[in-house]
């Protein structure tokens, strides 16, 4: 059985003033091609459908016109929500959509029963797990001591019945320990939203959403595809793709990606001022530039939006922003959450480290108001 995994589509999208829709469009469009030459039994959409819980109606039309060149080609596709997503909104009409093979993920209510599709090896069983916290599965299961994303993860998945001498997907949208990170995406202060990857052990592939760069955990059946497009520049070198999974007998799967060329890239540009406008070639890509000169370039954003016209923004690193720390290195920094950002502070103000209950007490009240932010 062939399976194409997707996620993380954050349709609507905006980076800095630059809407995305129109890149969405072209990838969702080279997307179906990839679809037709592949001929998979199943499409697999883990999540961040949209980019906001009340998307744009552009968004929604674009989504929708995607679902129905899905519909037509006849495949069994399965989209949950993720945490950008509204559950009730990506659930609604999921039981009429069913008859055109368009699965939608039902809000979470303590019951994850499996859609079946067979081939000539048997049962394939495709379990649909939502973003899910800690306090969606406690209400459900009050008995359970329900404290971390691990223990509702795995409290979910035992209460799910699932037979092991069948073969079975899970297509889910949550932080697995271990996964690397990038700007662009939404974690938990403290890395408070991890989960164990052994809480997935009885599937025979999990099909991963949230995390933005394609890679494996752990081993290749635990799968994170990335975002079919890039969305900050701490994704530049990203490779971009689609995963094509294909299930032979039980314990038997093969993983491979075909690559995914957008309608703009995005780049970097480093040097000094007069040297990127002298030797700068014209490019369309999104751009984030970073000048080198030691005396600010009056306009140095509308002068080298000539060159480079979908130019983003402009940081300068030389001596005085190294001394001030105004310029932040992605390659140093990118992966830092707020509380890392915060310890470091705490450290330099007061000249020793925090302690392990100063760092949790931290996390938990950062993660209370990034919640109530939302």
């Amino acid at each position: 059985m062939k399976l194409i995994h997707l996620s993380d589509l954050h349709i609507g999208k905006r980076v800095k003033e630059f809407s995305m829709l129109e890149d969405q469009k072209y990838i969702l469009t080279k997307i179906i091609n990839i679809i037709d030459e592949e001929k998979p039994d199943a499409v697999l959409i883990a999540g961040d459908i949209y980019d906001k819980s009340v998307p744009s109606a552009e968004a929604v039309q674009l989504f929708d016109n995607f679902l129905v060149k899905l519909a037509k080609r006849k495949l069994h596709t399965f989209v949950i929500s993720g945490n950008h997503d509204s559950p009730e909104r990506i659930a609604f009409g999921g039981r009429l959509m069913d008859i055109s093979g368009i699965h939608m993920s039902p809000v979470y209510d303590g019951k994850v029963e499996p859609i079946c599709i067979e081939d000539k090896f048997g049962k394939v069983n495709f379990y649909m797990l939502p973003f899910i916290k800690p306090v969606h599965v406690r209400k459900f299961f009050e008995e359970e001591n329900i404290e971390s994303y691990t223990d509702a993860v795995d409290t979910a998945i035992r209460n799910m019945n699932i037979n092991e001498n069948e073969r079975n997907v899970i297509i889910t949208h949550q932080f697995v320990t271990g996964a690397a990170r990038c700007d662009s995406e939404e974690i938990s202060v403290g890395g408070s939203d991890n989960v164990d990857a052994r809480v997935f052990e009885k599937f025979d592939y999990v099909a991963l959403g949230h995390i933005h760069g394609p890679q494996n955990i752990s081993d290749e059946k635990i799968r994170y595809c990335g975002t079919p497009l890039k969305y900050s520049f701490s994704e530049v070198n990203h490779k971009k793709s689609v995963t094509v999974v294909t299930l032979g007998e039980k314990g038997e799967h093969e993983i491979r990606t075909v690559p995914l060329v957008p309608m703009h890239d995005w780049k970097e540009i480093r040097g000094a001022f007069d040297e990127i406008m002298e030797t700068g070639s014209k490019s369309e890509d999104y751009t984030r530039v970073i000048l080198t000169d030691e005396e600010d370039v009056p306009d140095a954003m509308n002068r080298l939006r000539v060159i480079y016209p979908n130019i983003m923004n402009i940081v300068y690193d030389n001596t005085r922003t190294r001394r001030c720390g105004d310029f932040i290195i992605t390659e140093n920094n990118q992966n830092k959450s707020h509380i890392e950002f915060f310890c470091e502070f705490f450290e330099m103000m007061n000249n020793h480290p925090m302690s392990d209950e100063q760092r949790e007490f931290s996390a938990k009240l950062f993660e209370k108001i990034l919640e109530e932010n939302k």
